[in-house]
């Protein structure tokens, strides 16, 4: 079943809504932050930037709140609060199964599951 649209976020949407969470700002700024926040791993470029900012403006998540000439600032609504809490918590869920699957628990569980030990039938089956 395909999925809907902002049903999750990429990790660069994520970081771009962690961003507004600290106030308005331009997408320069949202840019700076998620590359010093994440020591860089996370580099956005002006086309992603600008495509998220699009969707996120289109989506009710955030809201030009300022125009500077080209510089346009925008502000996290309620609506990209929301977004921001519920990816959050999907991420909690995925951290809390790996680490389930790391635990006692886990292992029980994978000892429950194994495949069966392949059986080679095929000298049973020859003809010779």
């Amino acid at each position: 079943m395909p999925k809907k649209a902002m049903e999750s976020l990429t990790e660069s949407m994520y970081y771009t809504l962690m961003a507004f969470r600290l106030g308005p700002m331009c997408g320069m700024d949202v840019m700076e932050f998620a590359s010093k926040w994440t020591d860089g791993r996370v580099q956005m470029g002006p086309a992603t930037l600008y495509t998220i900012l699009g969707k996120f403006e289109k989506e009710g998540y955030i809201e030009e709140v300022s125009v500077e000439g080209r510089k346009r600032t925008y502000a996290i609504t309620d609506k990209g609060r929301e977004a921001y809490q519920t990816e959050q918590a999907r991420l909690w869920h995925c951290i809390h199964d790996a680490k389930r699957l790391e635990s006692e628990e886990g292992r029980a569980w994978q000892r429950e599951t194994e495949p069966e030990p392949f059986i080679d039938l095929r000298p049973a089956l020859s003809t010779t």
